[in-house]
């Protein structure tokens, strides 16, 4: 039945089924040679039993079925595009790839209070006050919480003496979210693949990373060095000035600092010690020194730690950020 037919004719017979309508749509898709292939198989296809066109739907459907499909956000934004202008279809992206939820406000509860305080600071104590009404009063303390001491005092002033929030007023400041706040917030979230990555080999392990590295220049050497243009390792810590790293050593645990500093470069460990007192770098000197041998890959955990450490703080606001084999460590 089906077998005996090659593939351009089951197309064609796939196609003759969909009818006129379908088919056209279809072969506006096509390239030339498809186009030409087809168009031969149909013309000499001749009868086809009814059977044969049944087996094939199946088959077809059975196929689709097998494969599986996947959502995403290019597949919709290239659909789009199709009955769309690029102007909406952009509009329509941003607004998706922001925060989940169905209103500005649900959408709101979703975005990290950190990212939100950093946004809100620079608003009207009025349009703050009007924001934090409308969230949810646990994720508003802690927006409250990061703002600066004397504005966060004149939001609560206006949370304290605000009435009903008129209609036009409420729409103003949604408009003014959706239009600032998270079409700049979706555009941020487009993450870039090499950006991705290089996040991943920053957890990898360094045998690893060296391994997986190598075999990608072997393969793309220009995106290799993208990757690692990207990456931020615990080495880059010295592109941290006095204040940043004063912050990070009153964040992160003493034990992790002393095991993530025993693989670390002579300058990067003088740079700790120069910004902890005396007897603080004294005593970290110390711990050093009674760690004794250590694994490698114990090394690599706690400087990765440390890592995280450093960028959530970034993330934060708190810093600026610039943009295995078990081996021992004597």
């Amino acid at each position: 039945m089906s077998e005996s037919l090659s593939g351009p004719q089951k197309a064609a017979v796939l196609l003759l089924a969909l009818g006129e309508d379908y088919a056209t749509r279809l072969f506006r898709e096509m390239r030339e040679d498809e186009i030409r292939d087809l168009s031969t198989a149909m013309a000499t296809l001749g009868p086809v039993d009814s059977r044969v066109v049944e087996a094939l739907c199946r088959e077809f459907g059975d196929s689709l079925g097998g494969a599986g499909l996947v959502g995403n956000f290019d597949a919709t934004e290239r659909m789009l595009l199709k009955v769309m202008t690029p102007d909406r279809v952009a509009s329509i992206m941003e607004e998706i790839r922001g925060p989940a939820g169905r209103t500005m406000w649900d959408k709101l509860g979703n975005v990290s209070e950190a990212v939100l305080a950093n946004y809100l600071k620079n608003e009207y104590p009025q349009t703050v006050a009007v924001v934090l009404s409308k969230v949810k009063p646990d994720h508003a303390a802690r927006v409250l919480a990061l703002l600066p001491e004397g504005f966060a005092m004149e939001v609560v002033m206006r949370m304290l003496r605000m009435e009903t929030v008129q209609k036009e007023a409420l729409e103003g400041v949604e408009r003014t979210l959706k239009m600032e706040f998270m079409s700049n917030l979706a555009r941020a979230n487009r993450r870039d693949s090499h950006e991705l990555m290089a996040e991943i080999f920053n957890n990898l392990d360094r045998g690893a990373e060296g391994r997986i590295m190598a075999a990608l220049e072997e393969r793309n050497r220009e995106s290799a060095e993208r990757i690692r243009g990207l990456m931020f390792t615990f080495d880059d810590l010295t592109r941290l000035d006095g204040a940043g790293i004063q912050v990070l050593l009153r964040a992160v645990e003493k034990d992790k600092l002393a095991l993530a500093l025993k693989g670390a470069s002579e300058s990067l460990k003088d740079l700790f010690f120069k910004n902890l007192s005396e007897r603080a770098a004294k005593m970290l000197k110390d711990d050093l020194a009674a760690l004794g041998a250590v694994r490698l890959r114990d090394v690599d955990e706690a400087q990765a730690a440390v890592v995280t450490m450093a960028k959530d703080l970034a993330a934060q606001g708190q810093i600026q950020l610039s943009e295995g084999q078990e081996q021992m460590i004597a």
